[in-house]
């Protein structure tokens, strides 16, 4: 799920809690942008709220841009979830009927995310009949309604009309964005895909991986609210967007790379197909003849390597076999100095490289062993993620 935030403010005094919600929604680790109606203005200044999102806020829907797009459905797509606070009750009648006059209401109709609105006025606005018939037709539609609290309102009255607090509106936002946040405070070193070791200045020798199961290990990450340095060499699907990217070509850049990553993560999950060897005689001109003879030597081992640092950190390996899977994983296992390995039998239908679904073992280095059925790279990933938390992450 995309981890932004739309927040549409409209005019009323409770716009200075909304302050607070996009600070303590930065704080978690969301993006947030405002649009701003005219009214709200008059409350608190954009520049307060671009202040505390980083990002520019929008209060016009004619405003000359730096390029072009149609900015109201970037932004409705942009989002993860939009929020309407505070919500007055001429914002809830036309978001009930699909009047879309203004930035607010029009991207607010375009999106496709989480809808969420928070009512604040006077009590009797919030109790009369065209509010609550409102209100709930905003409900029949899917529409989450944060209901306000009883308590003394600017106007000087008491009664049911006060927004609810940043603090538990955060949470709620948080909830949905993040269901499952145990890998929050946490980075996790990710490989993926293939290496390429030069033959010549046109050809290279590699193996055979996609990067999928490493871009489903990074997004699977990231929904659990952690973060990700994925060092990446050669793929054939598109990257994933959310995370920190090194790109590399050969097994020493990648080396190279994850020893650099290395010291600022919590967990090691190396899933990339690394090329095992590379070419001793390698030229940098085409070669050309009936016969060309290659001398190979042995790459480095980056998993080796990483086990050896890894100073009680989390580390899950994968082993890729065509035969005698449980015997070569728990060497590998015990080789690398892992926690878990991720054993496949790349022969099996519907398992290995460059399919969207795979049949694992994993296997624990206390001797641990877990059949898994043919699942979706996706669902795989969040096992192992499972798992990792299960070890005592």
């Amino acid at each position: 799920m995309k981890k932004n935030v739309v927040l549409g403010v409209s005019g009323g005094i409770a716009v200075y809690k909304c302050c607070e919600l996009v600070s303590r929604l930065k704080k978690i680790g969301y993006d947030v942008k405002v649009i701003m109606t005219a009214n709200a203005k008059e409350f608190v200044a954009p520049l307060t709220f671009e202040t505390l999102s980083k990002n520019a806020v929008i209060t016009d829907m004619f405003a000359e841009k730096p390029h072009y797009e149609v900015e109201h459905i970037s932004l409705a797509k942009w989002a993860g979830v939009f929020i309407v606070a505070p919500a007055t009750a001429n914002i809830i009648a036309k978001l009930a009927n699909g009047i879309a006059d203004d930035m607010l209401t029009t991207a607010y109709s375009a999106t496709e995310a989480i809808k969420i609105v928070c009512p604040a006025m006077n009590s009797k606005m919030y109790l009369s009949e065209a509010n609550l018939k409102n209100i709930e037709t905003l409900r029949s539609q899917g529409v989450h309604i944060i209901e306000p609290k009883e308590g003394l309102l600017a106007c000087g009255d008491s009664g049911i009309g006060r927004m609810e607090e940043a603090s538990v509106i955060a949470e709620i936002i948080d909830s949905i964005l993040t269901p499952k946040p145990d890998f929050r405070g946490k980075r996790v070193l990710i490989t993926a895909g293939g290496t390429a070791e030069d033959i010549d200045g046109v050809r290279y020798i590699g193996n055979r991986s996609s990067g999928k199961m490493g871009f489903a290990l990074a997004d699977a990450v990231i929904d659990r609210g952690g973060k990700v340095t994925l060092v990446c060499g050669k793929v054939s699907v598109k990257k994933p967007e959310r995370c920190e990217t090194v790109d590399v070509e050969s097994t020493s850049e990648m080396m190279d790379a994850v020893l650099r990553a290395q010291e600022e993560c919590d967990v090691f999950i190396m899933s990339a197909a690394p090329a095992d060897y590379r070419v001793k005689n390698r030229s940098d001109k085409k070669l050309k003849g009936d016969k060309i003879i290659l001398e190979l030597e042995k790459n480095p081992d980056i998993s080796k390597r990483l086990g050896e640092i890894k100073r009680g950190r989390t580390m899950v390996v994968f082993a890729a076999e065509t035969e005698d899977l449980i015997n070569n994983a728990e060497k590998k296992l015990h080789n690398k100095n892992a926690d878990l390995i991720v054993a496949n039998d790349v022969t099996q239908e519907g398992a290995g490289f460059n399919h969207d679904t795979n049949i694992a073992t994993l296997i624990y280095a206390d001797g641990r062993m877990e059949c898994l059925p043919l699942m979706t790279k996706r669902e795989l990933a969040d096992i192992i993620l499972d798992s990792i938390v299960n070890l005592n992450l």
